[in-house]
C-alpha cells in the first residue's frame, strides 16, 4: 500500500488510533475504485505532548499525508501542523485547562492500544507541559496556512465549548458550526465530517 495517498488521523484523549471513527473512516476510504483509495494512518498518542508532538512530525516526514483529520486533543495538535490540510473537529485548545478531562490520577484507555495497555497516569507535569505547548500552538501561522485548516464545531459541545471564536480569529471563514456534541458518532461522520473531505478534494 505505499503509494496509495494518506490521510492521518489524531485522536483524542484517552482514545486510541482502533477508534470507531478510524474504522468508519478506513472502510469509507477503501471501498473505492483503485484509483481513489486513501490509506489511514491512526497512531497511538502517547499522553504527554512532550512525547505526542515529536511522534507526530515523524509520522508526518515518513507518510506525507495528503490531509491530516484531528479529534479534540487530536484537532488541538492538527491545528499546529502547518502546510498540510487538516480538519479540526471541536479541536481542545485549553486541554490544562479542562479539569474536567484532564487531571492528576489514573485513567482507562477508552479503546485498545497496540500495546496492550488498560491504564495510564497523568502527572502534575503532564498538565503543564500541555499549559507550556497551548501558549505556542498558534505561532508561525502564514496567509498561504490558513487556507488549509478548516474546522468543525458541535452545537452541543459540553467538553470543550467555546473555541469556535479563537479558531476564527486565526482562520477567518473556515470553520463552519454542525448540530451535535464533542464527540464523533457514525452519522456524524458520514454527514459532517465525510462531505467536508470531499469538499475539500479527497
Amino acid at each position: 500500500m505505499a503509494d496509495v495517498p494518506k490521510v492521518l488521523y489524531l485522536h483524542g484523549f484517552g482514545s486510541s488510533g482502533a477508534s470507531g471513527t478510524v474504522d468508519l473512516l478506513r472502510r469509507e476510504f477503501w471501498n473505492r475504485p483503485e484509483a481513489d483509495r486513501l490509506q489511514v494512518v491512526a497512531p497511538d498518542l502517547p499522553v504527554d505532548p512532550v512525547d505526542a508532538l515529536p511522534l507526530i512530525h515523524s509520522i508526518l516526514e515518513k507518510e506525507e499525508p495528503m490531509l491530516v483529520i484531528g479529534t479534540s486533543m487530536g484537532a488541538m495538535y492538527a491545528q499546529q501542523l502547518r502546510g498540510f490540510a487538516r480538519i479540526c473537529v471541536n479541536p481542545a485548545f485549553g486541554m490544562s485547562k479542562l479539569y474536567s478531562l484532564l487531571h492528576v490520577g489514573k485513567y482507562r484507555w477508552l479503546s485498545k492500544r497496540k500495546d496492550g495497555a488498560r491504564e495510564f497516569h497523568v502527572y502534575k507535569e503532564t498538565i503543564e507541559h500541555f499549559a507550556e505547548m497551548e501558549a505556542h500552538q498558534f505561532d508561525g501561522i502564514t496567509d498561504d496556512d490558513r487556507a488549509l485548516c478548516h474546522g468543525l464545531f458541535g452545537s452541543q459541545d459540553d467538553i470543550a465549548p467555546g473555541n469556535r471564536p479563537i479558531f476564527e480569529q486565526h482562520y477567518p471563514g473556515m470553520s463552519r458550526e454542525f448540530e451535535g456534541g464533542h464527540r464523533l458518532n457514525d452519522d456524524l461522520v458520514k454527514g459532517v465530517l465525510i462531505p467536508l473531505i470531499h469538499e475539500i478534494g479527497l
